[in-house]
């Protein structure tokens, strides 16, 4: 990492830590890595050098990192994550520009909050979802919209940066993994079944997000399935599995919805579980 850095143009005579908190393909992401990186970001934040972090991660689950972070951080200074759809040894590797962009955002004089740099284009943490998995340009903001541009070395921001909610947790009260609340997600879809609920609940699972169908429809089967879990004790919440857009409550809903997409929904429902 530290030779990467090096690398980058327009960062001498800056100074930059570096440090390796895991190393593991980003589709493994974990509980416990989260909190250990939650832990350290917290660490780094909280002295009075540092101006601003930039994390290296894998595209698969960048998102659900970013999001876990903006919530158990709610950081005054700037996290920025940034990765790379291409391998180091490819052609034309896209991680040095992404890694140079990141920086670039964590130096805007008011960077806050936790955003993700990819291709040019800056997330912010609660809008960011991938959405193509090949293309350089694998992220959206869906009908937010971007937050920024990276042009030239410069941020061109076109949006407010995330807003510093309260922290749904910190990360000294993360608890041991292990004792992690289980949360799953389901898919509401045609010939949906209630067996793989009651499964679930069999199982002793003790939240349950379901993706449904456009405005957060649910498959009778799995409707009646969902409220029988949510009568044994099991937490629900109804996302949509559409790529943008967001669940509009309706009066006559039987499941709670969130405006979240179900990954993001189902972070939120755990750190709501473990502020209990």
């Amino acid at each position: 990492m530290a030779d990467l850095v090096a690398a980058i143009p327009g960062l001498a005579g800056v100074r930059v830590d570096t440090e390796q908190v895991a190393q593991i393909d980003s589709k493994d992401m974990d509980a416990a890595v989260w909190i250990a990186l939650a832990q350290r970001c917290q660490h780094w934040l909280s002295s009075a050098d540092v101006g601003g972090l930039v994390v290296t991660h894998g595209t698969d689950t960048v998102e659900e990192t970013a999001y876990f972070l903006h919530r158990v951080l709610a950081p005054a200074k700037p996290i920025v994550l940034t990765c790379a759809m291409r391998p180091a040894t490819a052609l034309s590797p896209d991680g040095p520009q992404n890694l140079a962009d990141a920086f670039a955002v964590a130096r805007s004089p008011d960077a806050r909050g936790v955003v993700v740099a990819c291709a040019g284009r800056v997330h912010a943490a609660c809008d960011v979802r991938k959405v193509h998995p090949y293309r350089l340009d694998a992220f959206s903001s869906g009908d937010a919209g971007v937050l920024g541009y990276v042009e030239d070395g410069s941020l061109r921001r076109v949006r407010e940066w995330p807003r510093a909610e309260a922290a749904a947790v910190t990360p000294g009260k993360l608890r041991d993994p292990a004792s992690w609340p289980r949360v799953e997600i389901v898919l509401s879809h045609a010939g949906a079944s209630a067996r793989g609920i009651q499964a679930l609940v069999r199982d002793g699972v003790q939240g349950i997000v379901v993706a449904g169908t456009g405005n957060g429809s649910v498959h009778a089967a799995l409707d009646d399935a969902l409220v029988d879990a949510m009568g044994s004790g099991t937490r629900v919440v109804r996302s949509t599995r559409c790529a943008e857009g967001h669940v509009i409550a309706q009066a006559d809903d039987r499941l709670p919805s969130t405006s979240l997409t179900p990954v993001q929904a189902r972070i939120e429902l755990l750190l709501q579980m473990l502020a209990q």
